[in-house]
């Protein structure tokens, strides 16, 4: 054993250390990413007093992992669909704030003359709050249930995905050494392309492979599966110049979308877990104690940046997407730290070699001291509005909040056509237009140099431009021919001849990319004129434009990608899972709906409805019972809750709070002494004195008084009978009885 790698003996180290970390700061009610930090600050070479870890590479790499699953099960939580769906106010938000933050940041920078990268990426740790520990801090307070929090987990959802094209742009701002803004903008749209591409391939071959092997696959067998494209899509990002956090993010979102995302999520958390430990314990490791005594200054003004910035741009920025100011402040002032992103950030720039080595510890003492703070921060927006409140005059706290009144125009119905006809045809351009592009290079690259080398030209290359046009085929129709018969298209085209000539002229614009493909397509492969590429171009897509087959092969690929990007909502439907349509108009009446879930040991379990009186007592609807695969609708009042059920209730911000407040505390005691609950099998003798004896079963009380239970009577050494609870025992019975053993015990000394 003393051979013992070094990698194992490191391993040894990290989790022992984060083991007992996270068992102290659950003790002390701390967000575990704390311990696991303060546990890598303990083992650091930077201290030598204590037990350090041997190669730091070999945790560098473990670390690498960490993130990459880290970002993963963020994915699976993020859903390209309810970005849509939120509208525009968490994204005004989002964007005030990561504006407001960034510009902050440099001016930071500015202050104590640090170089112009340690700037921009002090901008990108300072935009993003930690969704991890925002997360848990609402839990830990009880507040998830209320509706500021879901406002502010929106936010957060759309910072991580400007994070991740945060990292994307300051990656190619590092390795630029020319370029400027036109290097900037390649790699936007480098995002983009990618972004769309991976989204549309993966939602038509995923949840189509997913559902082909269903009956193939277990919990084992998924995992496998999953972890198994989270590192295919991140060494694929890494191949084409992302990097592998970026991928895997982005399979992760694929995956959100199938209709086996939460059990994914739930399969991969214990891996989450463990190599985001070993990531966490490795940021604790580069913090060195002397750099943090040296930069105490920009320490505390970094610190005092991100609480006043973010309470500040937080507030400023909820308002501007809609809500009062209470609502306001007590969201800006939730997101007043920073984590995980940050610390990926500060990695990112010590791995391009751009940042000072005084950052990153800088960053996560920084990073500890603000989410120690965050539980009070949420607590103290009450107070701090009430102060506010109590000293602005009252018409400017009735101005400020009837923002949130304000609702934008809709213009008139000829406005609206045309928003929604033209949003949906860029939509549709810009997925078909890079599905083509990259079916058209895969043809071009790979399968033309395969058929060269089988056939000679210029048949080899006649036959690689009819494949490749065959391939695009069904994508140029649908590009040219989608929503030119639509309701919005009709409606335009009946209500005005003015309108005519500008819908003419989006089909004009779409025929002439289609039309640009093909020329492309024949002009890489033969040398002809480019009057008579034009020729060709134009009698290819109007036989395509025309033909059945391809009308029909278009519409049944559309077919499959809509409804494997619509199998998660529909699972929900068919389960009851899906969230009701009243929903949004309630929130209007700051009335919501939100879920609990009964604890396992919790008082109400097996009580009806009307037991608990929960209308009554906490003046709160109870809508639905989710039970496994059974849904309740509209339960009725003698419905019993069970452990495990989810169930929603309908009420404000204070009613639902009460209520899992309630639920949470309503438990089972704890034993304070230990008890032996084991069961036990013991065979009984009636003898002549017995207690029994002469008895019905019924008259023993061999279960109300003994708690016992009668397994059957002995008819030879091989047979027990069950007997009705009339029978009478007579002398020589042989009972066979099951129960605690202290019960057991009992009825033996009185049987």
């Amino acid at each position: 054993m003393h051979n013992i790698p070094s990698l194992i003996q490191d391993l040894a180290v990290i989790l022992v250390s984060a083991g007992i970390a996270t068992l102290l700061f659950k003790k002390l009610k701390q967000p575990l990413v704390l311990g696991y930090i303060m546990a890598g600050v303990i083992i650091s070479p930077n201290l030598p007093l204590t037990m350090s870890v041997v190669d730091s590479e070999d945790i560098k790499v473990w670390s690498d992992i960490g993130v990459m699953f880290l970002l993963f099960a963020l994915g699976l939580d993020f859903s390209f669909k309810k970005i849509l769906k939120m509208g525009m106010a968490p994204i005004i938000a989002a964007i005030t704030i990561v504006f407001s933050m960034m510009s902050l940041g440099i001016i930071v920078a500015k202050v104590f003359g640090w170089s112009e990268m340690n700037g921009l990426f002090l901008a990108g740790m300072l935009a993003m709050s930690s969704t991890t520990i925002i997360y848990k801090a609402f839990d830990d307070l009880g507040l998830r249930q209320q509706q500021f929090s879901s406002l502010v987990m929106s936010v957060l959802i759309l910072e991580d995905i400007l994070a991740i094209v945060l990292m994307v742009v300051l990656t190619t701002i590092a390795k630029g050494d020319s370029g400027g803004d036109g290097q900037m903008l390649q790699s936007l749209l480098s995002i983009v392309y990618f972004l769309v591409l991976w989204f549309v391939a993966g939602l038509f071959f995923i949840p189509t492979f997913l559902q082909k092997t269903r009956r193939l696959v277990n919990d084992e067998v998924l995992l496998i599966v999953s972890l198994a494209l989270c590192c295919a899509m991140a060494v694929f990002a890494s191949m084409v110049g992302f990097s592998s956090a970026f991928g895997s993010f982005v399979m992760g979102s694929i995956l959100a979308e199938t209709v086996e995302a939460k059990k994914i999520e739930k399969l991969i958390t214990p891996v989450k877990n463990f190599f985001g430990a070993i990531f966490f314990v490795g940021v604790g490791m580069l913090v060195d104690i002397g750099v943090v005594m040296e930069q105490w200054l920009p320490i505390l003004v970094i610190t005092l940046a991100i609480i006043l910035g973010q309470s500040l741009f937080g507030t400023f920025g909820f308002m501007l997407s809609g809500q009062p100011l209470k609502t306001a402040m007590r969201c800006g002032f939730s997101m007043a730290q920073i984590g995980e992103f940050s610390f990926i950030i500060a990695s990112l720039g010590l791995a391009l070699g751009v940042v000072s080595d005084f950052m990153y510890p800088v960053v996560v003492t920084v990073s500890v001291i603000t989410t120690f703070l965050t539980p009070y921060m949420i607590r103290g927006a009450v107070p701090v509005y009430n102060v506010v409140e109590h000293h602005l005059p009252k018409v400017w706290i009735s101005r400020i909040n009837k923002i949130s009144d304000i609702a934008p125009s809709n213009g008139n119905r000829s406005e609206s056509y045309w928003r929604a006809l033209l949003r949906d045809m860029a939509v549709n351009t810009l997925i078909y237009t890079v599905i083509s592009s990259a079916v058209m290079m895969i043809m071009l690259t790979f399968v033309g140099e395969f058929i060269g080398g089988l056939i000679p030209q210029p048949w080899a290359n006649l036959l690689c431009a009819v494949l490749t046009v065959v391939c695009i085929a069904p994508f140029l129709r649908a590009m040219v021919m989608k929503k030119n018969r639509s309701d919005e298209f009709k409606a335009l085209w009946i209500s005005s001849r003015h309108n005519r000539a500008p819908l003419v002229f989006t089909i004009i614009v779409r025929v002439v990319i289609a039309l640009s493909y093909i020329f492309y397509v024949f002009n890489s492969l033969f040398q002809f004129s480019h009057a008579i590429m034009i020729v060709i171009a134009i009698s290819i897509l109007l036989s395509i434009i025309f033909s059945r087959r391809m009308k029909l092969n278009s519409i049944r690929l559309e077919r499959l990608f809509i409804q494997n990007l619509r199998s998660k909502d529909f699972a929900s439907r068919r389960s009851g899972k899906k969230r009701p349509l009243f929903e949004g108009h309630l929130l209007d009446r700051n009335i919501h709906i939100s879920e609990l879930e009964l604890p396992q040991d919790s008082l109400w379990a097996g009580k009806s409805l009307r037991e608990l009186n929960l209308g009554h007592r906490f003046g709160i609807h109870v809508s639905s019972i989710q039970r496994g695969r059974l849904h309740i609708n509209i339960p009725s009042a003698s419905d019993l809750l069970l452990p495990g059920d989810v169930f929603r209730v309908i009420g404000n911000d204070e009613q639902l709070t009460q209520v899992n407040i309630a639920m949470q505390s309503e438990l089972q005691p704890e034993e304070l002494e230990t008890i032996d609950h084991e069961m036990q099998l013991r065979r009984f003798l009636i003898g002549g004195a017995s207690q029994f004896l002469g008895k019905s079963l019924i008259e023993c009380g061999l279960k109300d008084k003994y708690n016992c239970m009668l397994v059957g009577l002995e008819e030879d050494e091989e047979t027990l009978t069950q007997i009705p609870p009339t029978y009478v025992f007579d002398k020589g019975d042989i009972l066979w009885v099951v129960g605690e053993k202290a019960d057991v015990r009992r009825l033996a000394d009185e049987i």
